[in-house]
């Protein structure tokens, strides 16, 4: 007799009147074209370069491609919609930059993340500790064929993706930091630069298994605060030796389905050396099993970058525009920064509902 399925947990928000707001204020036009940047719209003075001085200033590219951004347009009708809208504002008089011009600009922009703004961001720069980072990557197509084509004939064309890097604070669920790389660069690779442009002390380090590696952890461990790495060991194969499963998982029907593998520590622990996290997680895998150590350390938070990168993908597509690097990765920086300050306008403040009783 088949057991029935064990019901999806319920949730319900506390804060929805709150929220509701906050996700209505998002597409508000003033939000995004605030005062200060209609006031330094137009560059005053030389910038130290050589050649003619820059008419706009950067305030004034970073709040257009902020509308680009938000809004879904192209560059040409990013234009349009900005010199519609200068007049509507009382400010008929400022010039729009041409969409060459955002185009070349875009590449060079500084775009700050902007961490902070919100009410649980500034009882963090208040002194609420270090941080619990937790990191992820993720992929965003530049070009290529659609998912649909794909699926129903094939691929004829080459696709081309990027990667994005993200380290998310788990209290506040802002983006600490990103790094866009191209899609062949891994994850455990770029992870010490990702960590390196991180200033602020950090706690904790979560990520899944892919940071399961020397490199990563020596990164972790080269902070001079000492923060706990937990990347869950991975099962490595050990050849000619038996298999020996950790208590979080079954054990295997046959011994062919898990043979040679098995969790084993780096360093031996009668070592003078002081001893690694990965070393000490190995040890609390075999005692307690995976499930209740992920549920010790705190594991599961890491899902908050996950739904980060969910909300990036949401509301500013799944692809890139750019088509260089540089203007990639600033593109991304500005979507990051978006969305910290949506973030910051409101989050959603959930409980879980008890399970109705069983018959």
């Amino acid at each position: 007799m088949r057991k029935k399925p064990k019901p999806k947990p319920r949730y319900r928000l506390r804060n929805w009147r709150e929220y509701n707001t906050a996700l209505v204020q998002r597409g508000s036009l003033t939000l995004w074209c605030d005062a200060a940047a209609l006031a330094g719209w137009v560059a005053r003075g030389r910038t130290g370069q050589r050649g003619a001085p820059l008419r706009y200033s950067a305030l004034a590219i970073t709040c257009m491609l902020s509308l680009r951004a938000v809004f879904h347009l192209s560059l040409r009708a990013t234009e349009g919609f900005v010199r519609s809208l200068l007049p509507l504002l009382g400010h008929a008089t400022l010039p729009t930059a041409h969409y060459s011009t955002l185009c070349r600009r875009a590449a060079t922009l500084a775009v700050p993340l902007g961490v902070g703004r919100g009410a649980a961001g500034a009882a963090g720069a208040a002194g609420a500790g270090p941080l619990h980072l937790v990191v992820d990557t993720t992929g965003l197509k530049v070009y290529g064929e659609g998912e649909w084509k794909v699926r129903q004939h094939g691929w004829v064309k080459r696709r081309t993706w990027v990667k994005l890097h993200l380290a998310v604070d788990a209290r506040t669920q802002e983006i600490r930091t990103l790094g866009v790389t191209p899609a062949t660069v891994g994850d455990a690779t770029y992870f010490p630069t990702l960590l390196a442009s991180e200033p602020a002390p950090l706690a904790q380090v979560t990520g899944d298994g892919a940071y399961d590696g020397r490199r990563c952890y020596a990164a972790v461990a080269a902070r001079p605060e000492h923060p706990r790495a937990v990347f869950p060991p991975r099962r490595e194969r050990r050849a000619r030796r038996p298999p020996r499963p950790d208590r979080g998982h079954p054990r295997p029907a046959t011994r062919r389905q898990n043979r040679g593998y098995a969790l084993h520590v780096w360093q031996h622990g009668n070592c003078k050396a002081p001893r690694l996290d990965r070393d000490e997680h190995v040890r609390r895998l075999r005692r307690i099993g995976r499930r209740r150590w992920k549920q010790e350390v705190g594991y599961h938070q890491r899902s908050l970058v996950e739904t980060a990168v969910f909300r990036l993908k949401r509301l500013f597509g799944a692809a890139v525009m750019a088509r260089r690097l540089a203007a990639q990765t600033v593109e991304l920086r500005l979507r990051a920064a978006l969305l910290n300050r949506m973030t910051a306008l409101g989050l959603p403040d959930s409980y879980r509902l008890p399970e109705p009783a069983s018959a």
